[in-house]
């Protein structure tokens, strides 16, 4: 899939070394995506080491919340290309998206540092549930501004507005559907367990770095007018049949 939608990691950096900002914050979704993965694959494989699990989990908890961070930066990238396009295009330099990434990968060593060797756990789970409800509001207001600065952007192309809507509505969803069950889970866990609702919500959160992939297909050109054009063909061909359908009963 990452061939076919000619976002490998490879293609990506060669971007980002033509002066190309945008795929800076992809590039560190993918990295942060790809720790996950090795630490899901130690949590499969099981060893008997206490400290080596824990490690791999901080690692893990670390990185989920990077990528949530970075997702949050790819939302204000598209919101200001259509909220601010001027100022967005005089602005962006690789320099400030690189130290925004860096402030990225610090943010949740600020949120490890004090809590998690400090406090119990289940004031841990209520911070991180806040923790990775703070993006939500965001994520609204970076759709809903540029919904509302759509009509009056006349610098950006209608097929790049379409791109920009469908991944904003893309982020978002994927956010409600992959953390919001966890964080629920962490804020109501104190107050009455269940053993089925948190398996699932943690097993539903592990399958972020996976959907991320469409992430990155979305991002491609043209992405968005192929399934535009797939949908519309699909009602045409529908309509054609039951056109036809009805056609044939007249007959009869």
């Amino acid at each position: 899939m990452f061939t076919n939608a000619s976002l490998t990691f490879p293609n990506v950096f060669w971007q980002v070394m033509n002066d190309r900002v945008g795929p800076i914050y992809v590039i560190n979704l993918l990295i942060s995506d790809l720790i996950q993965f090795c630490g899901m694959i130690f949590e499969v494989a099981q060893p008997k080491d206490r400290t080596v699990i824990d490690t791999f989990t901080y690692i893990y908890v670390y990185c989920l919340v990077a990528s949530v961070c970075f997702m949050v930066c790819i939302a204000l990238e598209k919101y200001l290309v259509i909220a601010c396009p001027l100022w967005y295009r005089f602005r962006r330099t690789i320099k400030v998206s690189v130290l925004v990434c860096v402030v990225v990968w610090i943010i949740p060593l600020v949120y490890f540092l004090p809590f998690f060797f400090w406090i119990n756990f289940r004031v841990k789970r209520v911070i991180f549930a806040i923790f990775l409800l703070l993006p939500l509001p965001l994520f609204i207001f970076f759709l809903g501004g540029t919904l509302k600065a759509l009509s009056a952007s006349i610098s950006v192309h209608s097929d790049e507005k379409r791109r920009i809507i469908g991944l904003l509505v893309l982020v978002l969803l994927i956010y409600m559907l992959l953390f919001l069950p966890s964080i629920s889970w962490s804020l109501v866990a104190g107050a009455k367990f269940n053993k089925t609702f948190s398996n699932v919500s943690l097993t539903i959160l592990k399958l972020s770095p996976l959907v991320d992939v469409f992430l990155y297909v979305f991002m491609k050109k043209g992405t968005v007018d192929k399934l535009l054009a797939s949908v519309c063909c699909c009602k045409m061909d529908s309509d054609d049949i039951s056109s036809s359908d009805s056609s044939s009963v007249i007959q009869v």
